[in-house]
C-alpha cells in the first residue's frame, strides 16, 4: 500500500509542474490532501466534496472541524445535517442527474 501511495506521488509530481501558478499549486495541494484524507477515513471523496460544498455556506464557523473527513461519518448521519442536505437544490440536481 505504501509503495503504491509513493508511486502516485512520484507520477503526480511530474504533472503538478504545470498547475499554472503558486496559488494553483497551493489549491492543488489542499485538494490532494483532502482527497487523501477521505481515502484514509473510508469516505467516498466525490460525494463528500459535493455534500460539504452544499453545507459550507451556512455551517457555523465554530463547528468546521465536524466537516473534516475524520469526523464526517458521524456528522453525515445527524438529522439536522440530513435535513440541510435534502433541502439543498444543487445537491438534488446532482443526485437526479445520475439517473
Amino acid at each position: 500500500m505504501s509503495e503504491l501511495a509513493l508511486r502516485r506521488e512520484a507520477v503526480g509530481r511530474k504533472n503538478w509542474l504545470f498547475v499554472g501558478s503558486d496559488e494553483g499549486g497551493a489549491v492543488n495541494a489542499l485538494f490532494t490532501s483532502l482527497l487523501a484524507s477521505c481515502r484514509l477515513c473510508g469516505v467516498e471523496p466525490w460525494a463528500y466534496l459535493r455534500d460539504i460544498l452544499c453545507l459550507l455556506p451556512h455551517w457555523p464557523e465554530h463547528s468546521l472541524l465536524e466537516l473534516a473527513p475524520l469526523h464526517w461519518a458521524k456528522t453525515a448521519v445527524r438529522d439536522d445535517v440530513r435535513q440541510r442536505l435534502d433541502a439543498n437544490a444543487f445537491r438534488r440536481l446532482t443526485l437526479d442527474s445520475r439517473g
